[in-house]
């Protein structure tokens, strides 16, 4: 016989799931939403393709108009506009023919740009590593601040600054690489006279301190995007502080770098004021970077232009063509190189 006092089983059945499910909180899934999304994305691939495409259109006004006002310096000139050394595109201001050439424009922009390089970039390197992993934070703050505070000092400072202390203060150094490192042609000092010191040597270092917040502000952002995994497991597989640099943060860096780096040049090569103050005016071309240097292409339009004529004008115009097409040059092989970096 049963128990009485047993009941009996009772089965509860669990309430269909239902067929609506709210949206969560702050969320909807409406169709009106989505298409309000979709209108979202194509509004803003609408302004980013339109961002992009006024740059080009930018770019190439910006060529075209220097290409039209060059015609009349191109089709003027006695002379070979890319070998000749002389400026004399007005004959009537200046006497003798229309002759004119960029031969040392050229040479001078690029040995300046290339001795900045030379002494920014490592620079600017170690400093953006030491203020990222070696520094305590409140040190790698401020320096981080006072190295960006570089980049908003006038380019003009920069210039009288040079002028003023590092020109009188250069012979010592000139005469030093001279005797020890003269074998070398770049350092050779021929003169007998007490170095002028307004040389290559000079603008270059100055255009270093111009370039090097600009480098190191760029290489510290790189730095800090490199992965925390990749720190971390290097230093704990015994790798020392170097070795985890050498290993994992340049690798990882090294298309910043270059990129950093060719953002620098590309200030040194068009920087106008500091290197007019400094740069004696002289169209020569000399290998040795200590004696008494030359003009660039931003100094001799800055001098030049108020004295220029119909020509003149034109001349200058045509060498900030050239300058603007060794820009590109210089942009154009970096991003190849960074290419080639990432696909190794």
């Amino acid at each position: 016989m049963a128990d009485p006092s047993t009941k009996p089983a009772t089965t509860t059945t669990a309430p269909a799931p239902s067929s609506s499910r709210t949206p969560a909180p702050g969320k909807s899934g409406g169709l009106g939403d989505q298409k309000s999304t979709r209108g979202g994305d194509a509004a803003f691939k609408f302004i980013s393709t339109g961002a992009g495409a006024v740059l080009l259109v930018i770019m190439a006004a910006i060529a075209v108009f220097l290409i039209y006002k060059s015609i009349d310096a191109f089709t003027s000139n006695d002379g070979n506009f890319f070998t000749t050394k002389n400026w004399n595109p007005d004959p009537s201001t200046v006497g003798g023919p229309s002759v004119f050439g960029i031969a040392a424009l050229t040479f001078h922009t690029v040995v300046t740009g290339l001795i900045a390089m030379l002494i920014a970039v490592p620079v600017a390197i170690g400093i953006a590593l030491f203020i990222t992993f070696y520094a305590p934070r409140r040190l790698s703050q401020g320096l981080a601040y006072l190295v960006d505070l570089l980049a908003a000092v006038p380019s003009v400072v920069y210039g009288l600054w040079g002028l003023f202390f590092l020109v009188p203060n250069m012979t010592g150094l000139t005469l030093f690489l001279d005797e020890y490192l003269g074998w070398i042609p770049l350092f050779a000092y021929r003169p007998d006279d007490v170095p002028g010191n307004r040389s290559d040597f000079t603008v270059g270092i100055v255009l270093a301190v111009m370039i090097l917040p600009i480098v190191a502000a760029i290489t510290r952002e790189v730095f800090r995007q490199v992965p925390p995994a990749n720190v971390e497991g290097a230093l704990a597989l015994g790798a020392t502080r170097w070795e985890m640099i050498r290993l994992s943060v340049l690798p990882f860096g090294r298309a910043g770098m270059v990129s950093a780096a060719i953002l620098g040049l590309g200030r040194a090569l068009g920087e106008t004021l500091a290197v007019t103050i400094i740069l004696a005016s002289a169209y020569n071309v000399s290998i040795h970077i200590t004696e008494n240097g030359g003009v660039t292409f931003a100094s001799n339009i800055a001098n030049k232009y108020d004295e220029a004529g119909e020509i003149g004008t034109s001349a200058l115009i045509a060498s900030g063509l050239c300058l603007f097409v060794i820009t590109l040059v210089v942009n154009s092989l970096s991003q190849l190189i960074v290419r080639r970096k990432k696909e190794a």
